[in-house]
């Protein structure tokens, strides 16, 4: 079993003021809002906001504000749910290491049930009076005047000394702005922004895109609807899923047996730290997952045309890797129709496609992914001198250990510039990060320490090594993906070497002395 960080054992539960985590249509705010100096101030109750509030709660630091700016906790997982929506992680790797659920229902979680899953982590962490919902942050300015983070936010001004911003990379939709969108009859919606209350049945409905999470949607559409178009720009590649229930003997197995749950949990992430080299050398691994993918595509696509269209013609690896037992299937079915092309403009009642063929549809939904390599948070964080984070990233974001950025004292990103993988799951580099923030903000406190900066040689050669690692890797090799910034050319999404590295490397970097942060030498490829 995964011991508690440090030995400490959780806070207990506190009564969940109005406007809270766990009531988020009240209105009134947690006491710790009616002050207008907060020592901590996190942006964000998704995964790595929660991380984050976590490990300091469980080492004493509760002068801490979460705010959130949605009506509930959970990101990602609370703004996605579109038909069969999931994670392609497996369940017991897609936790908290701190807490650890014997008792997912599948072997790849639903979204609902990982969005659960985070608000009882929330309550049992004692969280929920430190999170206050409905509160969004319009401007976020550095004072080299006295030391603090002022923000606006919709509740009102604040100011911290700290601030750490976990707003994610899947938090703004981003959508084509497509010519005669304004005249289409039907809906139109992107896949984070579903409404679960539009009967889609015997409707003719366009699904735009073709990443993970149109490969999740379609299946579901292509059981009501009365026709499926999928547009098709690029064509992924798709390994098997193998995904199924988890039955009740192995969740009581694991209820009563914590340690065995902590075993499975070590092997499923030594499994898919195996996954990197194929990312990262031609080799065997890497012909191995070509061919356990195009294997998938011929055994479930008879029709050689069809299978053609879905073939990609780019290296595996470059773009993400999906999972899936039914997309293929569901093109095959014939309620489902492939446009391999991309969609460029509506028309009345019509999607007009890059092919020049028309489709007749009644309601356009966009999988099309998010503003990743672009936050929109960098254009409302000001540092020294007035600098925006924006223009600090106009090439590409960047950060002296993923997380503290030059010109922008005691700033944290989480889950920012070089920080997400390709190949294993979230959750164990938004813990490296979030135990970094623990260590850097309680050795503040402990050792008196007002301010702590990057300086921009240490961001430069943090950022010049993970550059050199980058560059030979299957993700540089020459496809269009969202892990590329597409102004530099840069890998600025994922850490180009192991989840194992990665943490190693943010623990050298906490060992040091708060008053260094020296450039560390990052060993991105082990």
């Amino acid at each position: 079993m995964t011991e508690p960080a440090h030995g400490a054992a959780p806070q207990p539960s506190v009564p969940a003021p109005a406007g809270s985590a766990a009531e988020p249509d009240g209105e009134a705010a947690p006491a710790a809002a009616t002050a207008r100096f907060v020592d901590t101030v996190i942006v964000g109750a998704g995964i790595a906001g929660i991380a984050a509030a976590a490990r300091l709660r469980r080492r004493g630091v509760t002068d801490v504000l979460v705010l959130e700016r949605a009506g509930d906790i959970g990101g990602t997982w609370r703004d996605n749910v579109y038909p069969g929506v999931a994670c392609d992680i497996p369940s017991h790797l897609y936790a908290y290491s701190f807490r650890p659920n014997p008792n997912w229902s599948r072997r790849f979680a639903p979204g609902s049930e990982i969005q659960q899953y985070l608000r009882d982590v929330v309550r049992d962490e004692g969280l929920t009076g430190q999170i206050l919902l409905g509160t969004d942050v319009t401007d976020m300015r550095w004072s080299d005047d006295d030391g603090h983070w002022h923000l606006e936010t919709t509740r009102g001004p604040m100011h911290s000394r700290m601030l750490v911003l976990a707003a994610g990379r899947l938090a703004e939709p981003q959508q084509p702005e497509l010519p005669g969108r304004a005249s289409f009859t039907g809906p139109v919606m992107h896949s984070s922004t579903w409404r679960p209350e539009l009967d889609l049945r015997g409707k003719r409905v366009a699904v735009v895109g073709t990443g993970a999470s149109a490969i999740q949607l379609v299946p579901r559409l292509a059981e009501i609807a009365a026709e499926v178009i999928v547009f098709q720009r690029t064509a992924p590649y798709v390994v098997p899923r193998s995904d199924a229930p988890i039955d009740e003997r192995t969740k009581a197995g694991f209820e009563r047996h914590p340690d065995a749950l902590g075993r499975h949990r070590d092997a499923l992430f030594a499994e898919f730290e195996a996954g990197h080299t194929a990312r990262v050398t031609a080799g065997p691994e890497r012909d191995a997952l070509r061919t356990a993918a195009r294997e998938h595509l011929e055994a479930q696509i008879a029709d050689p045309e069809l299978r053609a269209q879905l073939t990609p013609d780019y290296e595996i690896g470059c773009k993400r890797v999906l999972l899936s037992d039914d997309y293929y299937p569901a093109l095959d079915s014939g309620r489902v129709q492939l446009e391999p092309s991309a969609i460029v403009a509506l028309d009345g009642e019509r999607a007009i496609a890059a092919s020049g063929r028309s489709h007749a549809v009644d309601a356009v939904v966009f999988a099309t992914g998010f503003a990743a390599t672009r936050p929109p948070f960098a254009a409302h964080v000001r540092g020294r001198g007035g600098r925006l984070l924006a223009e600090h990233w106009a090439q590409g974001m960047r950060a002296y250990a993923s997380m503290l950025v030059a010109g922008f004292p005691n700033l944290m990103v989480l889950d920012g510039p070089n920080a997400a993988l390709g190949h294993n799951s979230a959750f164990a580099m938004i813990e490296a990060q979030a135990e970094l923030a623990e260590n850097l903000i309680t050795r503040m406190h402990a050792e008196g320490v007002d301010t702590i900066e990057a300086s921009g040689t240490a961001e430069t050669a943090w950022t010049d090594q993970i550059d050199a690692a980058a560059r030979d890797t299957v993700w540089l090799s020459g496809c269009r993906s969202w892990y590329v910034d597409e102004r530099s050319g840069r890998l600025t999404l994922l850490w180009p070497g192991t989840a194992t590295a990665f943490r190693d490397a943010l623990r050298a970097v906490a060992a040091q002395p708060l008053d260094t942060l020296a450039p560390f030498q990052v060993v991105a490829g082990t």
